[in-house]
């Protein structure tokens, strides 16, 4: 029988969700950092089953390098939706290629800190990851408004992981302090892959999130909205309602800062006091209100209605549908149809 380590199957996973990524249409399209994070995560998994499982010694010089690329990579992935970044820019080329650079000198120099330094930039970018996530899902401008707050639970995700990997390096170092080494292999072998398929789960960015607390669908009350907000609010619907261009299933923040010749943050400070929520929460519950009108005017199937009001996925229109309405639109159909019936029946106008 042929012995086939975890490692090399979660690789084989992590070559699956690529592959469904670059044969996706929409939410698929991730940008190359993301992309780019799936693929070392699988090279990074496909070595550890080389090493550990058939004892390839001298992937042992090779690991600590592609190892030290997960941290910067995965920070460039979340940072890339921001549109301040720029993937040519010193800065990002810095921030990527000085942890391999600085690994290599030590496998040279000082071989007995690379463990250290490994502990130290995975939980060292962790923590500048989660700084990233305190902006909110409005700091993340260039993500689709339909999968932003996904994005955003993936940020803390790959933050996790990254610390997970960092205790097991420990683990890993305390095993050698104690055993020589005795359990390392299986260890690494089978620890390690936890933080991997995490962090190719996050680069996938696909996962279903449980639903959001239960809002009505009316507005809620503005939280010291100024005069400037409520301007910003009056010409963003009026561009909703003329255009309805909360339907481009590709709307992030940053082409409707574009699109009104505005500041994101302005836009996105405007929302959040106008009516408490942030911007995807606007512009889903715009998209949402729109299904239900056409829910209730016509015989359009479910799916097609969710294309047509913005939304990419069922998976996302039902949750936002139901965090809004409080029921599926299923039930939200039946129940109109229902009250159009009994207001015939009773000799009233629908």
């Amino acid at each position: 029988m042929i012995f086939l380590p975890l490692p090399l199957v979660v690789a084989l996973l992590l070559c699956l969700m690529l592959i469904s990524i670059l044969r996706a249409n929409g939410e698929g399209k991730a940008n190359l950092p993301f992309l780019a994070l799936l693929v070392l995560s699988a090279t990074q998994s496909a070595l550890v089953g080389l090493r550990w499982g058939y004892q390839v010694d001298w992937l042992k010089f090779s690991l600590p390098v592609t190892a030290s690329l997960l941290p910067p990579l995965a920070y460039a992935s979340f940072r890339s939706l921001m549109n301040d970044w720029r993937l040519k820019s010193a800065e990002t080329l810095a921030s990527l290629a000085v942890p391999p650079l600085v690994i290599i000198a030590l496998l040279i120099l000082y071989p007995v800190a690379i463990d250290f330094a490994l502990i130290s930039l995975f939980v060292g970018y962790a923590l500048a990851i989660i700084l990233l996530g305190r902006r909110g899902p409005d700091g993340l401008e260039e993500a689709q408004f339909a999968s932003v707050t996904s994005v955003h639970r993936a940020l803390y995700i790959a933050a996790a992981a990254l610390c997970l990997s960092a205790a097991f390096d420990i683990v890993i170092l305390l095993d050698y302090e104690w055993t020589r080494g005795q359990n390392a292999g299986v260890i690494i072998s089978n620890c390690n892959v936890l933080g991997l398929l995490l962090i190719g789960l996050t680069a996938w960015v696909a996962g279903d999130s449980k639903p959001e607390k239960f809002s009505a669908l009316t507005e809620t009350e503005p939280v010291s909205a100024t005069t400037e907000d409520h301007e910003i609010m009056a010409r963003l619907e009026e561009l909703m309602a003329r255009h309805q261009f909360y339907r481009d299933e590709n709307l992030n923040l940053s082409r409707l800062a574009r699109k009104l010749a505005l500041p994101s943050r302005q836009i996105s400070n405007a929302i959040n006091r106008a009516t408490g929520g942030n911007v995807s929460q606007y512009i889903n519950q715009l998209r949402v209100r729109d299904a239900c009108r056409l829910l209730e005017e016509t015989d359009q199937s479910v799916t097609s209605i969710m294309f047509e009001s913005g939304f990419q996925t069922k998976s996302n229109f039902n949750r936002e549908f139901r965090r809004i309405t409080g029921m599926n639109p299923l039930a939200w159909r039946e129940r109109e149809v229902w009250k159009l019936v009994s207001a015939h029946k009773n000799g009233h106008p629908a």
